[in-house]
């Protein structure tokens, strides 16, 4: 029989502690990365003691992997908002999200960029719990853009010519890219150049 799991030392969990170390932990990783990020900072962010971190998390790379699982629901509620808009065509819904994060990275100094992204250029490699839920994040919101295109298709704004979800992961795939172009150039030129790449060449390009 395996051993029984020891139990935790220390106050009874509080839900709504455990919320604010999240918010807190997406704060600091969003701004300094992962690595860089110390529990100590954390914890002081909310005045909590450092040993009660343990009583809520297993490990910094447990912590880290809900911290992912937080931005994503953040940032798949902006995606879904804007793609809902019942009143604007499916593209030009899509084409609102992107404009509404670029405005959004400019107002910022276009630094920091996606954390799901920022996690994959840091940490995937050395962490398999990480790596599975940021994997798990991306094909959501390829998912919810695929929908879109979908729906573009039907109404005969777009053609069927490629598959919604292959689109979706090559817009998804190539706005990663264009934030790590943003950050390394502290601009807006290769957000500009997406958007323009996507909306008038090749959607537009596909249109009926």
């Amino acid at each position: 029989m395996d051993a029984a799991k020891p139990a935790r030392r220390g106050p009874k969990p509080n839900a709504q502690t455990r919320q604010k170390l999240i918010e807190a932990g997406l704060k600091e990783i969003h701004a300094n990365g992962f690595a860089a990020t110390g529990i100590q900072k954390i914890v002081d962010d909310i005045n909590v003691p450092k040993g009660s971190f343990y009583n809520y998390f297993d490990s910094k790379e447990a912590f880290g992997a809900e911290v992912c699982d937080r931005y994503s629901e953040q940032a798949l509620a902006r995606l879904t908002g804007f793609l809902a808009d019942a009143d604007k065509p499916p593209l030009r819904r899509l084409k609102a999200y992107f404009d509404d994060r670029a405005a959004s990275f400019a107002l910022r100094g276009f630094v920091q960029g996606c954390v799901l992204g920022n996690f994959s250029a840091e940490t995937v490699d050395h962490s398999e719990l990480i790596r599975q839920h940021v994997a798990t994040h991306f094909r959501r919101w390829s998912g919810v853009i695929a929908a879109c295109l979908a729906e573009a298709q039907r109404d005969g704004a777009l053609a069927g010519d490629l598959p919604a979800d292959t689109l979706a992961d090559f817009i998804l795939n190539s706005w990663e890219g264009a934030l790590l172009r943003m950050r390394a150039e502290r601009g807006a030129a290769p957000l500009e150049a997406f958007k323009q790449m996507v909306f008038d060449t090749l959607l537009h390009g596909r249109a009926h």
